[in-house]
């Protein structure tokens, strides 16, 4: 299992890397780290979210060249709610989820847009919500939708077979 969750978080930025610009439509692409967080976050609770979440955004600021740390602590603080509202909330249907990632990653680009406007990034707040994290968060829902039924069917067919 501690296998599935090292390629699954490396994996995820390595995914983000190199098909993160072929997934790309009009300028947009999906944050895969992010949604790989939070379905791992659902699953192993808040100190596994935040330490996957730390990770991947620590290996997704190192690939990006951007300021280092900010997707590492956006993304922790990501996956350590998540898998907190886990535990308490039903989160374990698809319905629950998908709108689950849409607001995640709606939370965790204006937390990201909050600590950058900290070190005066330039971006204004309406152009970023409409052209970069309304539309990503958008692709997320569609691509984590796609990953929780394939999700779900994987864990349904190894239960038959079981």
């Amino acid at each position: 299992m501690r296998a599935f969750v090292v390629v699954a978080i490396f994996g995820g930025g390595f995914a983000h890397a190199t098909l993160g610009p072929a997934l790309r439509i009009a300028d947009v692409a999906p944050d895969i780290p992010l949604i790989v967080v939070v379905l791992l976050a659902l699953r192993r609770g808040p100190e596994f979210g935040c330490g996957a979440g730390f990770v991947a955004g620590l290996l997704q600021d190192a690939a990006s060249g951007g300021l280092l740390g900010v997707q590492a602590l956006t993304k922790a603080l990501i996956g350590f709610l998540i898998g907190g509202l886990g535990g308490r909330l039903r989160v374990g249907q698809p319905l629950v989820q998908v709108p689950g990632l849409v607001l995640l990653t709606i939370t965790e680009g204006l937390a990201r847009f909050a600590l950058l406007k900290l070190f005066h990034f330039p971006a204004p707040f309406g152009e970023l919500m409409a052209y970069v994290i309304l539309p990503q968060a958008l692709y997320n829902g569609f691509l984590g939708a796609a990953l929780v039924l394939a999700l779900t069917w994987a864990e349904t067919t190894t239960e038959r077979v079981s």
